[in-house]
């Protein structure tokens, strides 16, 4: 999958009393941007419900926050897949100001799981295809 961009608008609703954004909302907009990078490429989560009974859920992230984007900002989340596994992918997100400069950076841990057990399955395709990493993907959080 090759690198997704979204933007976020820091709104008043993401930030504390300073203005700056409140550090849970990296992980609410890290997941919008997964999100949309699924839709973008066709294959959204909705669809892997309802073909396959399946869901992907987060069983890890770590998150390195670098800077801090506060109230109007605009901030973009640049997601890409590091590395996939027949159940499992892990993905990098980097949190970046309009200037450029990186705010934060995410690896999040995906497992592909029955919606009915809850227990890990193999990504089904044409998801497995498509999530495969792009050349090149080696960001790793904080590093």
């Amino acid at each position: 999958m090759p690198v997704h961009r979204y933007p976020i608008r820091v709104y008043f609703e993401d930030t504390d009393a300073g203005g700056v954004a409140y550090h849970a909302n990296y992980l609410r907009w890290a997941e919008r941007a997964r999100t949309e990078s699924l839709r973008d490429i066709g294959l959204p989560h909705h669809l892997l419900m309802e073909r396959h009974g399946s869901l992907l859920v987060v069983r890890r992230i770590e998150v390195a926050y670098l800077r801090p984007a506060r109230l109007d900002d605009l901030v973009f989340i640049e997601t890409r897949v590091l590395k996939a596994g027949a159940a499992s992918l892990d993905v990098g997100q980097d949190v970046v100001a309009e200037d450029g400069g990186m705010l934060a950076r995410l690896k999040v841990g995906l497992v592909c799981v029955s919606q009915q057990s809850l227990r890990p399955v193999p990504l089904p395709e044409p998801w497995r295809s498509a999530l495969r990493p792009a050349p090149a993907a080696g960001m790793e959080a904080g590093g």
